[in-house]
């Protein structure tokens, strides 16, 4: 398997359907915050579904003020169904205009509506969208968003267009997008249909499907308002967007501490996730090498290393991460080039390779990924999970410390009687409950901390088992000790699944939240990570997807791993956008 100049575990395996990388190199922390967009990250079959299934969207209904305020709807038509995304378009003040959950005002707020939307439904949802968790709407609305503008973006592409000129392409590669979201709620918060009523729909019964649809017509909605603007400024001189320009702006996502809890709150979710990525690498890593793929992989890390390079991030971390797997990217090419015809796996081919860092060494795994979709794409459908938590009756305290030993090694060695080992607790705010952070016996909220502390209550679990006789039965030993239910069945369960838990402890001093966002945004699909701190950071959705007129092209349907800006020769045609809103 790949060597990681940053594993602190040897390359041991376990077993599933071919050899898998085992769960102390997957879920440590460092390499969770490595991850890439992959072919079934959320983003991609949402996509794939769309084209294979030949859904259509078309505008139904646009009402917006020469100054771009109002609302629109799009219609959605599956095979099975019919869905229709509302959007409010509102005019807010610079000041008014946060990205952080406490903001009350946003240029966007936007819902994913099942069925039809009458005059009656269109007015509750006027009243009650643009409040967003103020709001209370019916549980016919899946998906409940808001979204504010890049201003620098927005003005300088309505501007240019209304010119007849086209945008700077270098200015467009500074942010990626023209709307970027702050939230985007499913699963019953706040009124809004509960993912249950979801599980047997044919459509978004895939975990966020929804949501990740509702965003990517959100990013036609963006696309179709600036053009609009530009021909309200300029009219019969104004110019429309160059389709190569559209298709590399996605939507951006603003993302903070809020996402990580549910990482931690919905393990089996995770290892879910983490062991269907892994079952489908290992796939592909058991494939033999041959011309065909190699050449292709080659194109692809030249892709991702031009990616790379145009990613433009404010954070300096990221910055020598970028710089380091561009480095590494390169390297592992001159060995990809220098690779005979003999036929090996991918798996023996890369234990040759230059040894890598994280971020390069899981741009090669994603890249590996997309050269094999006959492959890779059968686990698209499995990422679903049950998450009950169980403890089996019959079981003895030494039954659950073999799995403590097996499982949680990483839990069960932390001193946590170092003050930098619990230096943070987690609370919620009172205002919006939103998650923060607190140094522990500095600030206040410590008597309301979260119980977000899997690391130390396995520490915990395990002194207190070890203080009793080994054939002392579980029901016994949490009767005496009933604090211990709960992580004994996470333990139980967790310690019996391939990934089981991620390996964090999320109370040490150095612990990046970061890692559990950029964990959860790939799995999303993703792309163009710029940390505003340790604990927030921006990205990109659905750059370089096809445009609703194309989604149908093969061409364009499934070639968007790691987008990159047009080429001067790409944007030589000026001419009119062919096509309309209609797939």
């Amino acid at each position: 398997m790949v060597v990681s100049k940053m594993d602190a575990h040897p390359s041991t395996y376990t077993t599933t359907l071919h050899t898998a990388r085992s769960a102390n190199i997957v879920m440590a922390p460092e390499r969770l915050g490595a991850m890439h967009q992959n072919r079934i990250s959320f983003v991609r079959t949402m996509i794939r579904k769309m084209a294979q299934q030949q859904w259509k969207v078309s505008k139904h209904d646009w009402q917006l003020s020469p100054q771009g305020f109002g609302h629109v709807i799009y219609k959605l038509t599956t095979p099975n169904y019919c869905y229709h995304l509302v959007v409010f378009c509102d005019e807010i003040a610079d000041e008014d205009r946060n990205d952080r959950v406490i903001a009350e005002r946003w240029d966007v707020t936007f819902a994913l509506i099942s069925g039809d939307v009458d005059v009656n439904l269109l007015e509750q949802l006027r009243a009650n969208v643009p409040l967003q968790e103020a709001g209370r709407n019916p549980n016919n609305v899946l998906v409940l968003a808001r979204a504010n503008k890049s201003v620098r973006m927005f003005d300088h592409i309505v501007s240019h267009l209304a010119q007849g000129k086209q945008p700077c392409p270098q200015e467009l590669a500074e942010v990626g997008y023209i709307l970027r979201t702050t939230a985007v709620y499913g699963n019953g918060k706040f009124g809004i249909a509960d993912f249950k009523l979801l599980e047997q729909n044919a459509d978004f019964s895939q975990s966020f499907s929804a949501q990740m649809c509702a965003v990517y017509l959100l990013r036609e909605f963006s696309l179709d308002w600036v053009n609009y603007l530009a021909n309200q400024l300029g009219g019969p001189q104004s110019a429309t967007l160059h389709q190569e320009l559209q298709r590399y702006l996605g939507v951006g996502n603003a993302t903070g501490l809020g996402m990580a809890p549910y990482l931690i709150n919905h393990p089996t979710i995770v290892d879910r996730w983490m062991t269907t990525r892994e079952q489908a690498l290992a796939d592909v890593l058991q494939s033999l090498t041959n011309k065909g793929k190699t050449d292709r992989l080659q194109a692809l890390i030249a892709k991702a290393t031009l990616h790379l390079q145009q990613v433009v991030t404010i954070n300096e971390t990221q910055r020598q991460y970028n710089s380091e797997a561009i480095e590494n990217l390169q390297q592992f090419t001159r060995h990809l080039i220098t690779h005979d015809d003999r036929q090996t796996t991918w798996s023996e081919f890369i234990k040759q390779a230059p040894v890598m860092a994280l971020e390069a060494e899981e741009v090669v795994l994603s890249c590996l990924m997309e050269i094999y979709p006959d492959l890779v794409d059968a686990y698209q459908d499995r990422m679903n999970s049950d998450e009950t938590l169980f403890l089996p009756s019959g079981k003895k305290v030494q039954d659950l410390l073999a799995t403590l030993n097996t499982s949680y090694q990483w839990a069960i060695n932390i001193d946590f009687s170092q003050p930098e080992n619990q230096y943070w607790f987690w609370y919620r705010s009172q205002d919006k409950e939103e998650p923060r952070l607190g140094v522990r016996g500095v600030e206040k909220g410590e008597e309301k901390e979260l119980p977000l502390d899997v690391a130390r209550q396995v520490n915990r679990l395990y002194h207190a088992l070890c203080d009793h006789q080994p054939d002392l039965s579980l029901a016994e030993f949490l009767v005496l000790h009933p604090q211990h239910r709960a992580i004994a069945r996470r333990v139980w369960t967790l310690g019996h699944k391939q990934m089981g838990d991620i390996q964090m402890n999320v109370l040490h001093r150095d612990a990046l939240p970061m890692h559990l966002l950029r964990c959860k945004l790939a799995v999303f699909g993703a792309t163009k990570f710029d940390p505003r701190s340790d604990r927030w950071v921006r990205v990109t959705f659905f750059q370089g997807a096809p445009l609703l007129d194309e989604i149908h092209n093969q061409t364009y349907q499934d070639d968007w791993i790691f987008p990159l800006l047009p080429s001067h020769e790409q944007l030589q045609d000026n001419g009119p956008i062919q096509g309309g809103n209609t797939l």
